[in-house]
């Protein structure tokens, strides 16, 4: 057996047992491996540019205000902070200026929105100290967390898994991404939530509990967090539900509003 026919032979058993992701691309090339069909990479718009940010994961903090934590059962004293996630294509992408349509999920009948801060992560790492947390961000942006509040109780409620609640098509609505170079950090400014012209809710970032700084190094304790990861930062208080024809307009001081329309 020659040298380069073993070399083929490892790593077309490596490719089967741990799939090509476990290979280089060199490797993955050398000996003609490809996907079997394509995947469509998540990314969201950059404001002022023709590139687009690549979407790696989405992380989401729970409970981040203390009274929003108050109306959902919680003790923000005593609580550390919490994540969960979303798959990258939840991405729903809201263009400035536009109301996008915004598709009512299947199971549901107590549909809520969550306005939210999100993070845009251009490095990452392990560990990462409060003090270095904020080099890894490239930008930020305007979204929401929308959630089956009813699935996600009634799974609770079963001390099971409550995903199906989070983590559906369209659940991760954000507008484009902000370099932090325009915009600076967010430590503050007022954030609110209008549904039909009416504000429902109405806070400000500095009312977090754990600060966007803090929630980098908090995650990158649990996981080494990457360049594409992006994280939502929490909800204030006075969550709720909107129906088909409700439009949802969201607020953060420092950045153009975003809208969508329940259809």
């Amino acid at each position: 057996m020659t040298k380069l026919n073993r070399r083929h032979i490892l790593a077309g058993g490596a490719a089967a047992l741990a799939g090509t992701a476990a290979l280089s691309e060199t490797a993955s090339a050398e000996i003609g491996l490809k996907a079997v069909f394509p995947v469509a990479q998540a990314t969201i718009p950059i404001v002022g540019l023709k590139e687009v940010f690549p979407v790696r994961r989405i992380y989401c903090i729970g409970r981040n205000y203390a009274a929003h934590a108050r109306e959902m059962g919680s003790d923000p004293t005593r609580e550390p902070p919490f994540f969960f996630q979303k798959p990258t294509d939840a991405i729903q992408n809201v263009a400035i200026g536009t109301v996008a349509d915004h598709p009512y999920p299947p199971l549901t009948k107590n549909y809520h929105y969550e306005v939210e801060l999100v993070a845009a992560l251009k490095s990452g790492g392990s560990d990462i100290s409060p003090e270095k947390a904020l080099e890894c961000v490239y930008g930020y942006a305007l979204g929401l967390d929308m959630t089956r509040r009813d699935l996600q109780r009634a799974m609770g409620d079963q001390k099971k898994p409550w995903e199906i609640g989070k983590s559906f098509d369209n659940s991760a609505v954000i507008g484009p991404i902000h370099p932090v170079t325009k915009t600076g950090h967010f430590a503050k400014g007022a954030i609110s939530l209008a549904v039909n012209g009416t504000v429902k809710q109405s806070s400000d970032l500095s009312n977090m509990i754990w600060s966007v700084a803090e929630q980098i190094s908090k995650l990158s304790e649990a996981c080494e967090l990457k360049a594409g990861d992006i994280i939502y930062s929490g909800t204030p208080e006075n969550v709720g539900p909107v129906v088909k024809g409700d439009v949802i307009l969201c607020k953060l001081e420092g950045l153009p509003d975003m809208s969508i329309k329940i259809v």
